[in-house]
């Protein structure tokens, strides 16, 4: 299967790690990343899609981020 999981934060270097941990096991970035202004935070938010091909079989329960 292919796992996908979209990483959102804030722009700031927590965001920058959360990726390059998934980057570290072996996901992969999926499309470009996106940035916008959030308004109603009154900040900068930061987006980016992964993926991962796995061998485990698909569930709702399962943490895509331990796949």
């Amino acid at each position: 299967m292919k796992a996908y999981r979209f990483i959102t934060g804030d722009d700031n270097s927590e965001f920058c790690h959360r990726v390059s941990e998934a980057l570290s096991n072996d996901w992969e970035l999926y499309g470009k990343s996106q940035i916008f202004f959030d308004p109603i935070l009154g900040k900068m938010r930061c987006a980016q899609a992964v993926v991962k091909e796995s061998k485990k079989k698909y569930s709702k329960k399962m943490k895509l981020s331990l796949v």
